[in-house]
């Protein structure tokens, strides 16, 4: 079963990161209000970025990692 990482745009220009085993649904969750709380208050919200992953634990440290990350660290993944 894949995993992913992603990236969201809101709507208010800040980016959002996480992962999910189902990238449409969880997209869709975003957007309907129910995703995050952080997200909920931004909507709607743009998919920019997603990374295929193998496993659970590999989407989740990617997921740390990309936090980790500067702004423009983040925009040179999809721009």
């Amino acid at each position: 079963m894949p995993y992913f990482t992603y990236i969201i745009q809101c709507n208010d220009g800040t980016l959002y990161t996480g992962w999910t085993d189902d990238i449409d649904k969880r997209l869709s969750a975003h957007n309907s209000g129910a995703g995050s709380k952080y997200t909920r208050a931004r909507l709607p919200v743009e998919l920019v970025y997603k990374e295929e992953l193998e496993s659970k634990s590999e989407a989740l440290r990617r997921e740390r990692a990309i936090k980790k990350m500067s702004r423009a660290a983040k925009q040179s993944l999809f721009l």
